[in-house]
């Protein structure tokens, strides 16, 4: 048995432990393993890969990134603007089909997000034995509890506010950080009760800026100088509009801008001195932490356990401490999202967090 596999979409934590648990696990059963380079791209003749066994995957678990790499574009893109369905062309998938027929690849292994796994499920579909593995630093997708990448994400933006708030009460300042959340804002609000902020700002939950600066003036009546504003890139501003760096031509457009927007209204409503900080891809890069890698292992594990029972069409998933499956097309498209009135939330609010929404 020979089993190919490959990750797409954005570079995440965890990606590499995935790849060593589909190595060792394959191992174990005597099959081959190939490593297509680059995403989907690597499927396009005469084909992009490399051959992976134990002793070239040994010590990777602890780096960063992806040794196949990866992209979110190319010729196998299935989502576009706002999380709208592409089909991918017929063309372009029998040549995905010939080069596994050529390499005599039995099922492939598709570790992406929502968009990757939608082009998964199209090549299920067109006749490719694939099992999906999830991947978001998001962990938005609602057919897992968890999803590797997350924990890694969060802890950046922890990292980072432990050392803003030095600087913050040093000189009195708010100081506003942007982290990543185009839909879902578990990062920010993870990362932001762990880091102590102050205002945490969600995609989820429509926050004015006059509720901001009260929660603000509160503070320095209350003798605390310095606040701490996380806000997720996705956050709507009054009116309900993104802040955007463009793009959407050929995919969903790139967000960025909603932190400095929110640090110049703060100081012009409360006249206190503000600066923001955009955490940007420092939440995707650096190595995983511990529960990255064990969670990525043995995704990448039960992968392997699904193509030797013949599940194919399904996608590994993270419930009640288990690692199980899913369907894949149950998986995409359901995004989970932090609900206002969810347990996390009411802890939040409990301790004096701001949503801006009051």
């Amino acid at each position: 048995m020979r089993i190919g596999i490959l990750n797409s979409g954005g570079d995440c934590p965890g990606l590499n432990a995935v790849i060593h648990g589909v190595v060792g696990a394959a191992s174990t059963l005597g099959w081959e393993v190939v490593g297509f380079r680059d995403g989907f791209e690597g499927l396009l003749p005469p084909g992009d890969y490399m051959m992976l066994d134990p002793e070239r995957t040994v010590g990777i678990m602890k780096l960063g990134g992806t040794i196949l790499g990866t992209t979110n574009k190319g010729h196998f893109v299935a989502k576009v603007g706002e999380g709208n369905v592409a089909k991918v062309p017929d063309e372009i998938i029998n040549k995905a089909k010939g080069t596994l027929r050529h390499l005599e690849i039995g099922a492939l292994i598709v570790v992406g997000g929502d968009g990757s796994l939608t082009t998964g499920m199209q090549l299920c579909e067109a006749g490719i034995p694939v099992i999906g593995v999830p991947k978001t630093i998001d962990n938005d997708l609602s057919a897992t509890a968890y999803t590797f990448g997350f924990d890694s994400a969060y802890s950046a933006v922890v990292d980072a506010l432990d050392r803003l708030h030095t600087t913050a009460e040093s000189h009195k300042r708010a100081m506003v950080l942007e982290v990543m959340g185009r839909h879902a804002g578990w990062i920010a609000l993870y990362g932001g009760m762990a880091g102590g902020a102050d205002v945490i700002l969600l995609p989820e939950i429509p926050f004015q800026m006059e509720h901001v600066a009260n929660a603000i003036r509160k503070r320095d009546a209350a003798g605390h100088h310095s606040t701490l504003v996380v806000v997720a890139e996705g956050a709507r501003l009054e009116e309900g509009t993104l802040l955007t760096k463009g793009g959407g031509e050929a995919g969903e457009v790139r967000l960025g801008g909603v932190g400095d927007h929110v640090a110049k209204q703060i100081e012009k409503l409360t006249g206190k001195e503000t600066r923001s900080c955009t955490l940007g891809h420092l939440q995707r890069g650096g190595a995983p932490t511990a529960l990255d890698r064990i969670l990525g292992m043995r995704f990448g594990v039960k992968a392997v356990h699904l193509i030797a029972e013949g599940k194919f069409g399904r996608m590994v998933s993270y419930q009640q401490y288990q690692v199980g499956d899913v369907a894949i097309e149950e998986a995409v498209n359901k995004l989970r999202l932090v609900s206002k009135d969810g347990d996390v939330v009411r802890a939040a609010r409990s301790v004096g967090i701001s949503f801006g929404d009051s």
